[in-house]
């Protein structure tokens, strides 16, 4: 099976099955070894596993050089490539922005298509074509989904300026008091800010964006904040992995593209250090549990342990 035909297999929707020579495909998962035939996410997450396929450089369909911002590009290349981008030819332009997977030419063809990374990183609108991109924000009153919603958002975009707006709508719906101490005023902050940020980030980077029907979820509640990512983590990794930092890139050009943008590193910190953080302020150890088809995080606030 070879790239184009995996992406037609993706594309087909979550209940598309496929029939191999054999008819069956043998899968071992966390639960044992089964003889059965592989869905669409699982193969998807069987290739990415291999190194052989990468769904955020995968090309989204009728998008063109046209639906990219090629000002931020061009900004982009000269802070960290130090070349003027629009100094070079029409051809040229083309050119860079294939090799560095900001576009993809399918089977060859004349015409290229934007990749899935390209259009959230630079796309003029990425949710024009990309419905499963952003974040989906609900702030609840108390500690249930069922109890009154004070706040509701979608935020879309770039997924850089998603994660702006992002911490700008948590900092805006979170209740801060304060105390005097001496002259002064302290604001005790009920979450790390860096932890906050760093939740963000991950979901945003390493989401599965192959399940289309949905968007990240951001839930906060009097006690907690869940970052609910689509899609359940690679075979290789673990939760108790990702607490040490052991990391795995489903979507390296996303890692690549925010990591060059000072948004990330490549080290595999983002767990441990969103653990550090929230415990330097006295609060409960963050939840990572797998949900269904959702990678979950959950923060919980300083003040919900007093």
């Amino acid at each position: 099976m070879d790239k184009q035909e995996l992406l037609r297999i993706i594309n087909e929707g979550e209940n598309y099955y496929v029939e191999f020579k054999e008819e069956t495909v043998r899968a071992k998962d966390r639960f044992g070894t089964t003889k059965r035939l592989a869905s669409r996410e699982e193969l998807l997450r069987l290739f990415e596993i291999n190194g052989s396929f990468h769904y955020d450089i995968s090309p989204v369909y009728q998008t063109s050089i046209k639906d990219l911002d090629l000002e931020l590009i061009r900004d982009y290349f000269l802070k960290y490539n130090t070349f003027d981008l629009f100094e070079e030819t029409k051809e040229m332009v083309e050119n860079i922005l294939l090799n560095a997977d900001i576009l993809t030419n399918r089977n060859n063809e004349k015409r290229s298509e934007c990749t899935l990374g390209g259009l959230m990183v630079f796309g003029k609108k990425p949710e024009r074509y990309l419905p499963q991109n952003g974040i989906s924000f609900a702030h609840f009153r108390g500690k249930e989904i069922t109890n009154e919603l004070l706040d509701k958002k979608i935020i879309t975009g770039r997924i850089q300026d998603i994660a702006e707006q992002m911490m700008v709508i948590l900092k805006n719906n979170m209740l801060i008091p304060s105390v005097i101490n001496g002259l002064k005023r302290v604001e005790n902050e009920p979450y790390s800010q860096l932890a906050l940020r760093e939740a963000i980030i991950n979901a945003l980077v390493h989401r599965n964006y192959s399940i289309t029907g949905s968007k990240i979820r951001v839930l906060m509640f009097e006690d907690r904040i869940e970052f609910h990512s689509p899609g359940r983590l690679p075979n290789t990794i673990t939760i108790a992995k990702m607490k040490i930092g052991v990391s795995y890139s489903r979507n390296p050009f996303l890692v690549k593209y925010m990591e060059n943008m000072r948004y990330i590193d490549q080290l595999g910190r983002g767990i441990p250090m969103i653990f550090k953080n929230m415990r330097d302020i006295g609060a409960k150890e963050p939840l990572l549990v797998e949900k269904g088809e959702e990678f979950v995080l959950s923060l919980y606030s300083a003040f919900s342990v007093l």
